[in-house]
């Protein structure tokens, strides 16, 4: 029998724009580019742009829209990442939601003790030997900005402290041109050469141009070397709502996404076809604290707009979720993640980042992350929603229990019950007597349980010796040439 009016399986979404209201997000964007303009400060990329019918003054540049059509026109619509063996592993593209670590902050949150400090190489390593382990964290960026070296070579101990514990594909963000470069090289011969990580890629770059409109030379650079070498970059620019761009959420959404335009074009001049994504960053700038907050509902609220902008045009999405404001691992670290990882899941948006972080993007949390872990799972099985297939509605099987009966016996029971229903690793569920029979501990014991588990039992799948000899002189050579200039 085919039944046309019958969907078997949906999962929940929501929209938050309408199409006339993506029409005018999207020209004014595009007015942002072509009558405010950009200060460009990469004397290359001037030129380029200016041989593509940019109207050049100096260092401000200003982009028709016929331009930044004909760049989005030749963006791919979406791409595949794959994991450090080569396996196919996340499709960046549509509605599909992945979701990946913090990043980039100055300090970190101990996974053990919950002390302050700065961030160091071996915080790193932790953290990706705990994200390679949850289920649910699909992609890993290094957690933090390490400060126990050089800072001009900061990127190659971060990239090799990543890869090495991980098989996840990694997101990182680099800080110079030529450190990108030596990681780009690095992955390479992780790959097994330039043409299998081009083919297979499982990196992906991250450059930030500085808002409003600021075009630096440093970040061209490396928006330059991804696109000359074919590799996926997700653009995101970040604007702190009345700081850096506009307070009222429409006019920074136009605001974020005609700076992520701007990228998107520079990449396409560059190298046309070269897989990028149209992705942003939103914050509420806290006007009693002057910082920023990365748990606002504003968040997801502009994230969830933007994303519906870059997929009316294809173009692969970027969030911020798992994240909170709090200092300690409480009741607000719990709503605050768990807000957003559900609103953007929501939503649609792709490459999901930054669960783990905490204090408004100051410091990376591993017990942060172990928490994010599990509201994904929560939230995963929620977005999934409802199988209606016969097998699902089960009628027949009314019929076998019967009034009075019991449905823990029966084999349809056995064989769903896995699926269908969720289970916590961290919460529990326990009767009151045996929740104090083992000590009464509250979630952040459990998380910090779940992470002595990890570090002591897990090994992430190793690297050969002689490819991880390979990187460390790589990374030595690398980090004496980055120190003298």
């Amino acid at each position: 029998m085919l039944n046309t009016n019958v969907t078997t399986q949906g999962s929940l979404t929501f929209r938050v724009l309408t199409e006339d209201q993506i029409f005018e997000l999207t020209k004014a964007a595009m007015e942002i580019l072509e009558k405010v303009g950009f200060n460009v400060l990469h004397e290359g990329a001037r030129k380029l742009l200016k041989s593509a019918g940019a109207v050049v003054d100096g260092e401000m540049v200003k982009v028709p829209e016929f331009i930044v059509r004909q760049c989005l026109a030749t963006a791919p619509k979406g791409w595949t990442i794959y994991d450090r063996n080569g396996k196919r592993a996340l499709e960046v593209e549509g509605r599909k939601s992945y979701y990946g670590t913090s990043t980039a902050s100055p300090n970190t949150k101990d996974a053990l003790t919950g002390e302050y400090h700065e961030t160091r190489v071996a915080d790193l390593s932790l953290a990706a030997k705990v994200a390679d382990a949850l289920e649910n964290i699909d992609w890993v960026m290094p957690m933090g900005s390490v400060q126990d070296v050089p800072a001009q070579a900061a990127e190659l101990h971060e990239f090799v402290a990543t890869v090495i514990n991980t098989t996840k594909p990694i997101v990182f963000l680099s800080y110079s041109p030529q450190g990108m470069e030596i990681v780009f090289d690095m992955a390479e011969e992780i790959a097994g050469g330039r043409d299998k990580l081009r083919e297979r890629p499982f990196l992906v770059a991250y450059p930030e141009p500085i808002t409003p409109l600021v075009m630096p030379d440093y970040v061209v650079g490396r928006i330059f070397l991804a696109a000359d070498r074919f590799l996926p970059q997700m653009m995101g620019p970040a604007v702190q709502l009345g700081a850096t761009g506009p307070v009222t959420i429409p006019a920074a959404v136009a605001h974020g996404t005609a700076e992520s335009m701007m990228c998107v074009v520079l990449a396409q001049l560059k190298n046309p076809g070269c897989p990028v994504g149209l992705g942003c960053n939103f914050a509420a700038f806290d006007m009693a604290s002057g910082l920023m907050s990365a748990g606002g509902p504003e968040m997801s609220l502009a994230l969830a707009a933007q994303a519906e902008v870059a997929q009316s045009f294809g173009l692969p999405t970027w969030g911020l979720a798992g994240a909170t404001d709090a200092k300690v691992q409480d009741a607000q670290a719990g709503v605050e993640a768990t807000f957003h990882i559900m609103a953007q899941g929501l939503a649609g948006l792709n490459l999901i980042h930054d669960v783990g972080y905490m204090d408004g993007s100051m410091a990376c949390s591993v017990e942060q992350l172990v928490l994010g872990d599990e509201i994904i799972g929560m939230a995963r099985r929620f977005m999934r929603g409802l199988d209606f297939s016969p097998r699902q509605i089960a009628r027949d099987l009314m019929y076998q229990v019967g009034p009075g009966g019991e449905f823990l016996s029966q084999p349809h029971t056995v064989q769903h019950f896995k699926k269908e229903l969720w289970r916590p690793s961290i919460f529990t569920r326990q009767p009151m007597e045996s929740w104090k029979d083992e000590g009464e501990k509250d979630t952040l014991a459990r998380v910090r349980e779940k992470i002595r588990h990890i570090s002591e039992t897990h090994k992430p799948e190793p690297l050969p010796d002689a490819l991880i000899e390979t990187l460390e002189r790589m990374k030595s050579e690398g980090e004496l040439a980055l120190t003298r200039e």
